[in-house]
């Protein structure tokens, strides 16, 4: 009998044990906003935003909703607007949710923000986040900005009551978007786009046009309620066209105070370019407290489509296509000294072949390298890259002499178009066979593509020792002080697609 008493106490003192380590790991980021924002109480702000989710009628979507922009007021001034949005994806099924925010006290730039908490919690419970997703960014210099921000950052916080009331079983993944340049948006998107799923639903946090003096913003003072919808709609055309460049340009020529020109920029690099957006609803502080002498505008939008991984599925016909389009650009371009337009080559643009992409074109010629030139980041139509670096290949690799016109029919093309590049924070992390990479060291950078190191039979440390010396630094170079990112490649040929 003493020994199952001693049993029984020692089960509970490591099931006790247990329960404590769990409590110390959790680590709860409560809402700054409750009582203030909204109401503290679970019931009145279930009811509140019950209310809201009633009176939204929205038309049918067509395709499935990847994103929204939202506004981030309190709700008595953005809930119903909010609610719109809501609306589309209520019985859908997410599993991560990322909320793009921005900064309204802290500075924070050409960086994001991620919170060091594992759950968050409001009035209607607590999400958790997702700690996996957070983790693999965290090491990357552009997502080490200050966790502490998310501590009292509304923007961010003021959307997670709303996801409560219409998703379940979701995990957050709360982002802070600093003020960035435009390479840094562009990685950021990168590397966000490569990591995201079609269970992932992304949300850019933002209000629009803050007028008044209270802001510091009266470009006109008569009509206000026309001109202010006049002025959102300049903004909103260009998120319409998934354009953040010309979205950007219109706040610099506007001087148009839309508070998350960050996380909206963000997003708009991020979305796949077939993205469907479509206006929700539209209304302004001013609107409903009859008070134009300051006033804060709100939309929300929602974008269908599909975040498939970079490159998706290729059909046989897809890769022909774009093989007989390498080949034919190079030889009107020999012929021509111009480079052509598809339809001047008679060859159609399907859908996949407008994916955005990065991409290299390699040319052989009896089993030799007879030029290779590409791209790594997405950054257009893959078939506009393929293009571009078919003449390239041919004409512009400073290794070979140019490739003459009777020498076309000897070659063999093969294209590789690449998922974006994402930093390692280890060269032990590259897997030969799988993964493509860049290495970057005191200025300079070489990349290989993955079929290289197989093709040579390399192991991971011969590999680094020639990507080194590609970059014209030592052999040993790799070892220390050097930054890689990897990238996979969904590679065809000519000779693999029976064209010769």
């Amino acid at each position: 009998m003493r020994f199952i008493l001693t049993q029984i106490i020692m089960c509970c003192l490591i099931a006790m044990a247990a329960q404590a380590c769990a409590d110390e790991a959790k680590k709860v980021l409560p809402s700054s906003l409750a009582g203030s924002w909204y109401s503290a109480d679970r019931a009145t702000l279930e009811a509140q935003l019950s209310g809201f989710l009633a009176k939204a009628e929205i038309p049918k979507i067509e395709g499935d909703p990847i994103a929204l922009i939202l506004p981030h007021a309190g709700y008595q001034y953005s809930g119903q607007t909010a609610a719109y949005g809501l609306k589309t994806i209520e019985g859908h099924s997410y599993k991560r949710v990322i909320v793009l925010a921005l900064s309204h006290r802290y500075p924070l730039a050409k960086k994001a923000s991620l919170p060091d908490a594992t759950h968050f919690s409001t009035p209607l419970g607590e999400v958790p986040l997702d700690t996996e997703f957070l983790e693999k960014l965290r090491p990357m210099p552009l997502f080490s900005g200050s966790s502490s921000i998310h501590c009292d950052e509304h923007s961010a916080q003021i959307e997670v009551p709303l996801l409560q009331m219409v998703l379940k079983d979701f995990k957050l993944v709360p982002i802070i978007v600093g003020i960035l340049d435009r390479e840094s948006r562009r990685q950021m998107a990168d590397i966000l786009r490569s990591m995201v799923d079609e269970k992932t639903l992304v949300v850019a946090s933002s209000d629009f046009t803050h007028y008044g003096a209270n802001y510091d913003y009266l470009p006109f003072r008569d009509n206000i309620p026309a001109k202010l919808q006049e002025l959102d709609k300049g903004a909103v055309d260009c998120i319409m066209n998934l354009n953040a460049d010309s979205f950007r340009a219109y706040i610099g020529k506007t001087g148009d105070t839309i508070c998350g020109v960050e996380p909206i920029s963000l997003l708009l690099e991020m979305l796949p370019r077939d993205s469907k957006p479509k206006i929700l609803d539209y209304s302004s502080s001013g609107q409903l407290t009859n008070d134009y002498s300051n006033s804060v505008s709100y939309y929300s939008i929602v974008f269908t489509g599909a975040w498939s991984k970079p490159g998706g599925q290729f059909s046989d016909n897809d890769k022909k296509a774009l093989l007989s389009l390498a080949r034919k650009t190079l030889e009107y371009y020999l012929k021509n000294e111009r480079k052509p337009e598809p339809s001047e080559l008679g060859i159609s643009i399907t859908p996949t072949m407008k994916k955005v992409m990065g991409a290299f074109v390699t040319l052989h010629k009896n089993g030799e390298l007879r030029g290779c030139i590409g791209e790594i980041s997405p950054r257009r139509a893959l078939y506009e890259a393929v293009m571009d670096h078919a003449v390239n290949a041919g004409v512009n690799d400073w290794r070979f002499t140019k490739v003459s016109g009777t020498e076309l029919a000897s070659l063999d093309f093969e294209i590789s178009a690449l998922t974006p590049p994402q930093p390692v924070f280890s060269y032990k992390d590259i897997v030969i066979g799988k993964h493509g990479m860049t290495l970057s060291k005191d200025g300079r950078s070489a990349v290989f593509l993955p079929q290289v190191a197989p093709e040579q039979g390399w192991n991971l440390e011969q590999t680094l020792s020639h990507l080194a010396l590609k970059a014209g630094l030592s052999s040993n170079a790799w070892q220390s002080g050097a930054k890689f990112t990897v990238f996979e490649a969904i590679v065809f040929g000519e000779k693999e697609m029976g064209m010769k």
